[in-house]
C-alpha cells in the first residue's frame, strides 16, 4: 500500500501561482510513476502531469505546458506541482496518484486507470 497526502491548495487570483505537494509513504519502492490529475465540478477527471519516479521523465497535458512544472524530491518521497499563470477554468480538486505498474509507453501514465493509489485531493480555486 502507498499512502498519498496532498497539500498546498487554496484560493488564488487569475494569473497567480500555487505549489501543490504530494507526500508518499508506505510501499513506495513499488511505485513506477506519480501523476497529478484534476476534476472540476461537473466535469470528468483530467490528466495534468506525471513523472516516472526512476529517471524523472515528466509529461504534461497540452493545456498546462509552459505554466506547470512537476518536480520530485526522492529523499522526501514527495512530488510537487508548481502552477503558474493560473486560469479561472483551472479551478478544481487536484489529486496526486501513484502507479505500481511499469509501462514503456508514456501514454499509459496519462490515464487515470493506470494509477493504483490516490490521495484525498486538494482544492484549488482561481478567482477572476
Amino acid at each position: 500500500q502507498v499512502q498519498l497526502v496532498e497539500s498546498g491548495g487554496g484560493l488564488v487570483q487569475a494569473g497567480g501561482s500555487l505549489r501543490l505537494s504530494c507526500a508518499a509513504s508506505g510501499r513506495t519502492s513499488s511505485r513506477y510513476a506519480m501523476g497529478w490529475f484534476r476534476q472540476a465540478p461537473g466535469k470528468e477527471r483530467e490528466f495534468v502531469a506525471a513523472t516516472r519516479w526512476s529517471g524523472g521523465s515528466t509529461y504534461y497535458a497540452d493545456s498546462v505546458k509552459g505554466r506547470f512544472t512537476l518536480s520530485r524530491d526522492i529523499a522526501k518521497n514527495t512530488v510537487y506541482l508548481q502552477m503558474n499563470s493560473l486560469k479561472p477554468e483551472e479551478t478544481a480538486d487536484y489529486y496526486c496518484a501513484a502507479a505500481s505498474t511499469y509501462y514503456s509507453g508514456n501514454i499509459y501514465y496519462t490515464l487515470g486507470s493506470t494509477y493504483d493509489y490516490w490521495g484525498q485531493g486538494t482544492q484549488v480555486t482561481v478567482s477572476s
